[in-house]
């Protein structure tokens, strides 16, 4: 049997990169979806590849307006849902010097209160038994140069996905996180970094990580895919760390 059969799964950040992967699998494994984007390239390559019955929708997660409208959307659209990945999210590097408000809550607004208030409206609207996965990353454990605010972003959605899986585990509803390593999608995008720096930086990291490569997005939506499942029924409150080994050094 499909994992996703009869399944209905929304995925914010998921026009592009790991949470489109994740998108199609599930469609191929049976299961309807909804993605979120805010890139107009990105939001019309996810409605040409996914099915004509998905929901493809334009929603930011920095504004604190569309959490509620999305909650709306996908009650009026889909009805209740059996999960989500609160996948949406960014990274800006910079050293100490050059961060100021704009930045600080540019990925704070995007990557911690985002996701606050996207579950605060789809809970209600998450079948009970359902499971909730959240992308993290490991940048938290790595202390990496000039990566201060972001880490500290992915820490804070490490603690909440933990805490959330305490308050719904009277509803069967699971949470949990990934915490993905360097992905071969766009993951230098919003950083920062000049064009004639990456591929000195891919080296560098290929070089931290012990499979000596880069992660694709496939494999990194099918550990989230994993936590959505039926097939991870006991896992609640954990973290799966996607990295190739970095970490382990």
């Amino acid at each position: 049997m499909k994992r996703f059969e009869g399944k209905r799964i929304l995925i914010t950040g998921g026009t592009s990169g790991m949470g489109l992967a994740g998108a199609k699998m599930i469609v191929d494994e049976g299961g309807e979806v909804a993605v979120t984007g805010t890139s107009q390239d990105h939001l019309e390559e996810a409605g040409a590849a996914l099915p004509s019955g998905s929901l493809v929708l334009r929603n930011d997660a920095s504004d604190p307006q569309a959490a509620k409208e999305l909650g709306a959307k996908v009650k009026g659209q889909m009805g209740m849902i059996d999960g989500v990945w609160l996948n949406a999210g960014f990274g800006k590097f910079g050293d100490n010097e050059s961060v100021d408000a704009k930045m600080f809550d540019g990925m704070t607004n995007v990557n911690v209160r985002g996701p606050v208030l996207q579950m605060a409206e789809l809970i209600p609207v998450v079948a009970d038994g359902g499971s909730v996965v959240v992308t993290a990353s490991v940048s938290p454990y790595l202390g990496q140069p000039q990566g201060a605010v972001y880490a500290a972003t992915k820490g804070a959605v490490t603690a909440l996905a933990r805490s959330w899986a305490a308050d719904l585990a009277g509803r069967g509803i699971r949470v949990n996180s990934i915490a993905p390593g360097p992905i071969e999608t766009n993951f230098f995008d919003g950083m920062g970094i000049p064009d004639d720096q990456v591929e000195e930086l891919t080296e560098q990291i290929e070089k931290q990580v012990p499979l000596g490569r880069f992660g694709s997005a496939d494999e990194a939506a099918q550990v989230a895919l994993f936590l959505l499942s039926d097939q991870a029924s006991y896992v609640t409150g954990s973290q799966y760390v996607v990295d190739g080994g970095m970490t382990m050094r």
